[in-house]
């Protein structure tokens, strides 16, 4: 295939992407945004695979096969509630294939730069491996807090920032040796010892993030991703891979901002970490425990109260996930609907530990694109609403963010539920969410916790309504 028309198809394929993006900007237009990435993709292996610069097909042959039913099995056995541990360790291939291309290229003495132009070619080598290595670590790391294999809570070790400096200063050093030392082919030694550092530097910086940043920690993992394929496309002279490393690196970013938005917190203390509690834990301190008493209410009466409401909002979060309970849901939500009801889901920009994990997993159950809203959009309506379901929700439904300066989440944007007529909660205890705060949610008098498995008690909310 000529090169000409490789070009041709990358800036196509590249298109595809971008259109792809776009249609991944909205529920309704979702489906078609994946088709549009899927053509892109498979225009750009066939076109790679095809192209003047392969000359044997047995490993590439090979690859494809292993790799594609690889992913094909994990598509149709991972559930919804465990996506956000498989994006976390696709990243992490990301940074591993930019290492290891990094590492061939400067093994590759094929073609030999002088002057400026090697320096160029060292750095872009040096900077895709320091970039891969971050990455690749820091979301084996993630891996582990979303799978429950490494605790949530961040690892403060004395000096960390110190040490995170020491790192950075020594990468740094090392780039300098690297792209001043051989005569015509720079030495692997400083290469090497930059892979080891950065691959520290990215364990160290995701282990001080506690769970309550885990979902901006994803997307911004999927921003390093980005900028490491990127690297790897100037390593192996891809316009394709830079184009696509630039639109997920820049993409990631972007995100990653809107959330730390959405959190009220600056995108550095995230990345400096030390925020949050490991999962389930009990309240942070005794004395933050709210005055009240906590109202507790069965299915039949919860049943009671949304048989009787004109207007409900339903606000999921990872509870819902891990007890699947958006397909009984829908169904409750169809027989409110059908007797006039208006029933709407208000999703927060970092509910659950993936950004749009809610969106999804309601989309997975059939409910309409319609009903389910922005938290911009259905905050001014609480006050009008009769019954606010929060199912597996905490921390995006504390009122301390608002009114408690002394809270770690103060200033968070929220949902404020509390300002609905009745709020009922549903949860399998009183632990803390992600954050490790108390909820001063629980003890109002509008407040009524239906304890429990949510997707047993939807059922039994089910049941009672029919």
């Amino acid at each position: 295939m000529p090169e000409t028309l490789v070009t041709i198809a990358y800036l196509a394929a590249g298109l595809l992407f971008i259109f792809s993006l776009g249609g991944l900007s909205a529920q309704e237009s979702a489906g078609r945004g994946n088709l549009f990435g899927m053509a892109g993709m498979s225009i750009a292996v066939l076109v790679t695979a095809f192209g003047p610069r392969v000359d044997s097909y047995t490993v590439l042959t090979a690859a494809l096969l292993i790799g594609g039913a690889i992913g094909a099995v994990l598509a149709a056995r991972v559930e919804m509630t465990s996506m956000p541990q498989l994006v976390a360790i696709l990243h992490s291939f990301v940074g591993a294939a930019a290492v290891l291309v990094g590492i061939a290229t400067a093994l590759d003495h094929s073609a030999v730069y002088a002057g400026i132009e090697r320096r160029i070619h060292d750095i872009e080598i040096y900077v895709g491996i320091f970039v891969g290595a971050i990455t690749f670590t820091g979301s084996v790391v993630a891996f582990g807090k979303l799978q429950g294999l490494i605790g949530s809570k961040p690892l403060l070790l004395p000096g960390r920032h110190l040490i995170n400096l020491i790192m950075l200063g020594a990468c740094v050093y090392f780039g300098l040796v690297f792209v001043n030392s051989g005569d015509y082919f720079p030495e692997l030694w400083p290469l090497l010892v930059c892979t080891a550092v950065a691959s520290l530097l990215g364990v160290h910086l995701v282990m001080a993030i506690g769970g309550a940043d885990m979902p901006v920690v994803v997307s911004m993992l999927n921003s390093y991703s980005g900028w490491a394929a990127a690297a790897a496309g100037f390593m192996l002279k891809n316009d394709l891979l830079i184009i696509t490393g630039a639109l997920v690196g820049s993409s990631g970013a972007i995100l990653s901002y809107i959330m730390c938005r959405a959190m009220n917190r600056s995108f550095l203390s995230v990345i400096l970490g030390g925020f949050g509690a490991d999962e389930g834990a009990a309240p942070a301190g005794a004395a933050a425990q709210p005055a009240g008493e906590v109202k507790a209410v069965t299915a039949e009466e919860t049943a009671e109260l949304l048989r009787d409401a004109k207007s409900v909002v339903v606000v999921p979060g990872y509870g819902m996930a891990v007890a699947q309970a958006q397909y009984p849901l829908y169904e409750v939500t169809k027989i409110l609907r059908d007797k006039g009801a208006n029933v709407r889901f208000a999703i927060h920009p970092v509910a659950g530990r993936l950004p749009g994990h809610m969106n999804v997993l309601l989309a997975e159950a059939k409910v309409p694109y319609d009903i389910v809203l922005e938290m911009e959009e259905v905050n001014h309506d609480f006050p009008a609403t009769d019954v606010v379901l929060v199912i597996g929700a905490n921390d995006i439904v504390n009122p301390g963010a608002l009114d408690d300066p002394s809270s770690p989440i103060y200033g968070m944007p929220i949902l404020e539920v509390w300002k609905a007529k009745v709020c009922i909660v549903m949860k399998r205890g009183m632990a803390s969410g992600y954050a490790g705060v108390d909820n001063p949610l629980f003890y109002k008098d509008n407040t009524r916790m239906l304890f429990g498995d949510a997707k047993k008690m939807i059922d039994a909310v089910l049941t009672a309504l029919k």
